[in-house]
């Protein structure tokens, strides 16, 4: 069996719109970043964190593989504090049961019943009393992951349920999926019926099954973010740039105006023909809307198009250049030191500022962080910023925002 599954459960939501990414994708090379790589290790560090506090291994042990784990190039101290904090939400996880639950890390599972050849490791599995709980630890600071019909943790449970159920026979009923993502203060969670996974899980498998063999079309979509062909994909490219062709045609026409804007012009003594100048509040909706993935889709192309020149292959009408440059110093402590020696005061050459309230945090600890100083941080009001109605987010209220100025003065 090879390392990376050809459909993998991690990219489950790519496969599962666009059946033939996983066959295209094989044909690229494989991307790694330092934040894939940083990501492993925190998932290093929570494993061994949380296998301490369920007294899976003795002190001795995680105090050498977390010694080990911080000669890594990319460990942070942070890590330390997301760990704690992702250990804190499966402690509370397993106190919500009447009994002690039994409780596993970094469980391989077989999930080929459902899709060929497939299989993945759940951070934590938790069974107790007719319930079994998977949870996700996620490093990223992007945005948060939701739980709800989240199909890589439901392929997870799914093997997770065929790898247990031989010792809990039929006594679990209820699933819980929960998504971990300390740096974003986001934990979520989502519950559904065994029967419904089960059911969910037979209705991909032609899909799957779809996409083993290659078939199917291409369609872009959200999930096109993480595929290896995103930027150079042709048909993510006519989905961008034909997002606005039926609407161009209508846009700046009367009848696109809504009955209620219709009035609202008429009652400015101007006629509607004379307002198309103007966008509507329906036409900037209409381009918000169609056009949210088109910058980000414009900059992995031209990632893309930097790449293949310095590769060597031309892309007409584009060159590599120089970008800009700041100076920096070759030897910054002999540089210093030397000012100094010429009667530089150390005042000129040295500022003294404090650590940022964050830095302070990461350094801390958020627990012991808040027990020191927590009295003395508040968050006023964010600035308004505009997002689809589907966010999960309050909308913006400019009173709340004025009333906060007052008592910031105060």
């Amino acid at each position: 069996m090879s390392q990376h599954a050809l459909l993998s459960p991690s990219s489950a939501h790519r496969w599962l719109n666009c059946p033939l990414a996983p066959r295209l994708e094989a044909q690229l090379p494989e991307q790694t970043s330092d934040y894939a790589r940083e990501g492993t290790t925190a998932h290093s560090v929570c494993e061994i964190a949380a296998k301490k506090h369920f007294k899976k291994v003795k002190a001795a042990e995680y105090t050498r593989k977390i010694k080990k784990l911080k000669t890594d190039p990319l460990w942070n101290d942070e890590m330390l504090h997301t760990a704690e904090t992702y250990v804190d939400h499966l402690a509370e996880r397993a106190m919500s049961f009447e009994k002690e639950p039994y409780v596993a890390f970094e469980v391989k599972v077989d999930i080929s019943d459902y899709v060929p050849e497939a299989f993945g490791r759940c951070d934590c599995a938790m069974f107790g009393d007719d319930t079994l709980i998977i949870t996700d630890y996620k490093h990223g600071k992007g945005v948060p992951v939701s739980a709800k019909n989240n199909p890589q943790l439901m392929l997870y449970a799914l093997g997770a349920l065929k790898l247990y159920q031989p010792l809990f026979g039929n006594a679990l009923q209820k699933v819980g999926i929960f998504i971990d993502q300390p740096r974003l203060n986001s934990y979520e969670g989502w519950f559904c019926n065994v029967a419904d996974l089960l059911s969910w899980g037979e209705e991909i498998k032609p899909k799957a099954q779809m996409a083993y063999m290659g078939f199917g079309e291409y369609h872009a979509g959200d999930w096109c973010q993480f595929c290896r062909a995103n930027g150079i994909c042709s048909a993510q490219a006519k989905q961008q740039v034909s997002a606005f062709d039926d609407f161009a045609e209508a846009v700046g026409k009367p009848g696109i105006l809504t009955p209620e804007e219709a009035k609202m012009v008429e009652g400015t003594g101007r006629t509607i023909s004379e307002n198309t100048a103007i966008l509507t509040p329906n036409e900037i909706g209409t381009i918000l809307e169609r056009g949210k993935n088109l910058v980000d889709w414009y900059e992995k192309v031209k990632q893309k198009a930097l790449e293949s020149i310095l590769a060597g292959t031309k892309v007409p009408g584009w060159k590599a250049v120089e970008g800009r440059s700041i100076r920096v110093w070759s030897d910054q402590d002999k540089a210093l030191e030397k000012l100094q020696e010429s009667g530089i005061e150390r005042a000129a050459i040295y500022d003294s500022v404090p650590k940022t309230l964050s830095q302070l945090e990461t350094t801390l600890g958020k627990k012991r962080f808040a027990e020191l100083v927590g009295e003395f941080v508040v968050k006023p009001q964010g600035k308004p910023t505009l997002a689809n109605e589907q966010d999960s987010r309050k909308e913006y209220s400019s009173a709340a925002a004025d009333f906060s100025a007052v008592v910031d003065k105060k």
